[in-house]
């Protein structure tokens, strides 16, 4: 069987690629091919979630198994599912996550279900304009190393407690449950 999927970003008006793809391709395959047809670096911690008909976010299929500790919580590894364990019906909806830390994603829809054909590699049908810009793009991929200027001598009493009583600490003042966070 094979699956056409439309894919759109809400970050990006006119960007729009459409893929043919087997069922039984994992959705790994499908990472790679939407990666690749945006001109994307496959080294980011990609997710997709299957999503009702209003978006909401169901199951997660992650790049890798992150070790959740919830005994309940199944885990599903893109290499490890095939498109058709989730895939059914003309209309199912995806949101692939492509910059995890930012939480940007591009939204898939099955836009028709091909029965009784295969393919043996993914197919990118069409393509719209530009993808959004990649995290890598933004300078945000590898930590910024940044220039560290010692304290001058005349500034190192501001660092210094010399004045300081451990009367005057009110530790009930500073508990973590309490954070407003």
């Amino acid at each position: 069987m094979v699956l056409k999927f439309r894919m759109v970003s809400d970050e990006v008006d006119g960007f729009l690629r459409e893929y043919e793809i087997d069922s039984e391709a994992t959705f790994l395959d499908l990472c790679k091919v939407i990666l690749e047809s945006c001109g994307y670096p496959d080294d980011q911690m990609t997710s997709f979630y299957v999503c009702n008909d209003e978006w909401e976010r169901g199951e997660q299929i992650t790049r890798e198994d992150m070790g959740t500790s919830a005994a309940d919580t199944d885990i599903f590894v893109m290499g490890r599912v095939a498109l058709g364990d989730f895939i059914e019906d003309k209309g199912q909806k995806l949101e692939f996550v492509f910059d995890p830390f930012s939480e940007r994603s591009f939204f898939l829809n099955v836009r028709e279900i091909l029965t009784g054909q295969d393919l043996k590699r993914a197919v990118v049908k069409r393509v719209r304009g530009d993808a959004p810009i990649h995290i890598a793009e933004l300078g945000l991929s590898a930590p910024v190393a940044q220039k560290v200027t010692p304290i001058a001598e005349d500034e190192e009493e501001l660092f210094t407690a010399v004045d300081f009583d451990d009367e005057d600490f009110d530790p009930e003042g500073f508990e973590i449950s309490q954070a407003p966070y």
